[in-house]
């Protein structure tokens, strides 16, 4: 139970930056900083270029790392530290011009993700040499996103009142020192989670090094690479609609604190929903409840577009079964992508789970990424304008933008998901024979 809190305190650290950049960083850059929401979403495109490179990368190094302490924990500790820093340059706005803005935005964002994906995806990683139980590593992601989203809640339920708090009328001010705070306490958790976690699956002794081999196995592993497209169309979505639900409080609504509420009830739904996770796969296999779980989840979504901007109490049912409904595919991505590093092993006799899981951060980075440049070129095309009254085009946008357009990417991940192989009795024949042969291999090292 110690190594679980620890495990999913790293995702609570991790949520601390993650979330302020996830749900305010737009509209903290164009109703704040200064820049247009052209130029915000050009940023956010940008840095995934970058990401296309160092996620792989990332996943490389660290499956070539051999430390005492392991092949992954080791960056938890080296990264916590700049991590911190740079998220707090990130919400710091400088006195310079437009041009010098954008720069600025442009060379700490490009840095914050690139520091991101040297601790996010060692620490992803970490949760599939933890344990070599399929079952038991969709507990330990039930623990580790039941964290993430409590760091989730401190994060959509305060940043805005911390800001006010710290900076009174001068927000740029509220946002910095807010991230002070958040920064600082992601370091300590972070900490924690080094120090009472522990890595136990490695790679077979006999393998060695050949990344032309682990590449190909990579791209041949079926299972990985419909994830992989689940992983980069299910950020889209994520990123497009929380970027957008503070304009659509701010300009719908007419509550601009009301977002924090909102988001609030909306995780306690995640965190409620998030344990059905290990007994529904059990009982369903993983593939069909992600299924089942994208279809009804997007189906609430889009029905969030039909209430006016008076039936709150409609809008946050709807969001409310949207966010239970979800809840429980949210673990099983990353449960699933351990699976697809065990299927890789059975049947190639090579593992490379760094590389497998630098899908994972390389789709959250690109989704988040896409999705932010789709938010804020979509604010530009409806002819939106900060802090000013919206024209109706500008309203039906932002309306889309949180309901219509995440609701639609989610329901397709349902088809994508119908070419995944991996079913329960494959999860159970993988492990029995990779325990089978891991302990030949053993034996056979120990009489060498």
């Amino acid at each position: 139970m110690t190594e679980k809190i620890g495990y999913g305190l790293g995702d609570t650290a991790s949520h601390f930056v993650w979330d302020m950049v996830g749900f305010w960083i737009l509209i903290f850059y164009t109703d704040t900083y200064g820049i247009s929401a052209a130029a915000a979403g050009t940023i956010m495109l940008i840095a995934r270029i970058w990401d296309m490179i160092s996620d792989p990368i990332m996943g490389i190094i660290a499956d070539r790392t051999n430390t005492r302490k392991g092949k992954f924990r080791p960056y938890i500790l080296w990264m916590a530290l700049p991590y911190s820093v740079i998220a707090v340059l990130t919400f710091t706005t400088p006195d310079f011009g437009n041009t010098g803005k954008i720069i600025y935005a442009g060379t700490t964002y490009f840095l914050l993700m690139t520091v991101f994906t040297a601790i996010n995806l060692p620490y992803s990683s970490l949760g599939a040499v933890m344990t070599d139980d399929s079952y038991e590593r969709a507990g330990l992601n039930s623990f580790r996103f039941i964290f993430a989203f409590t760091g989730q809640l401190i994060v959509t339920g305060t940043a805005l009142y911390l800001a006010r708090y710290f900076g009174g009328d001068n927000q740029a001010k509220g946002y910095q020192y807010t991230l002070l705070l958040f920064a600082s306490v992601s370091f300590v958790l972070f900490m924690i989670t080094f120090k009472t976690t522990k890595e136990r699956i490695q790679p077979p002794p006999q393998q060695k090094q050949n990344l032309k081999e682990d590449l190909i196995n990579l791209f041949k592993n079926r299972p990985w690479v419909v994830l992989f497209f689940v992983g980069i169309i299910s950020f889209v979505m994520f990123a497009m609609q929380n970027l957008a639900i503070a304009y659509y409080f701010k300009y719908y609504i007419s509550d601009e604190q009301g977002v924090q509420l909102f988001n609030v009830v909306g995780t306690i739904a995640l965190i409620l929903g998030i344990p059905l996770s290990k007994p529904l796969s059990k009982r369903f296999g993983k593939r069909n409840v992600y299924i089942t779980s994208s279809l009804l989840s997007g189906l609430f979504f889009i029905s969030i577009y039909l209430p006016g901007s008076q039936n709150t109490t409609t809008i946050y049912i709807l969001n409310t079964l949207a966010k239970f409904t979800y809840a429980p595919a949210v673990p099983l991505l990353w449960t699933m992508l351990a699976d697809t590093a065990d299927y890789s092993e059975w049947k190639t006799g090579r593992r490379a789970t760094g590389l497998v899981f630098s899908a994972a951060t390389f789709a959250q980075k690109a989704g988040w990424g896409i999705g932010g440049a789709l938010a804020g070129w979509l604010l530009a095309m409806y002819e939106f304008v900060p802090n000013n009254v919206q024209t109706d085009t500008a309203i039906n946008g932002i309306k889309l933008m949180v309901s219509v357009f995440p609701g639609l990417l989610y329901m397709s991940c349902a088809i994508l998901l119908y070419f995944y192989a991996i079913d329960h009795q494959t999860v159970l024949t993988m492990q029995t024979e990779l325990t089978n042969r891991r302990a030949k291999q053993q034996d056979t090292m120990l009489n060498k």
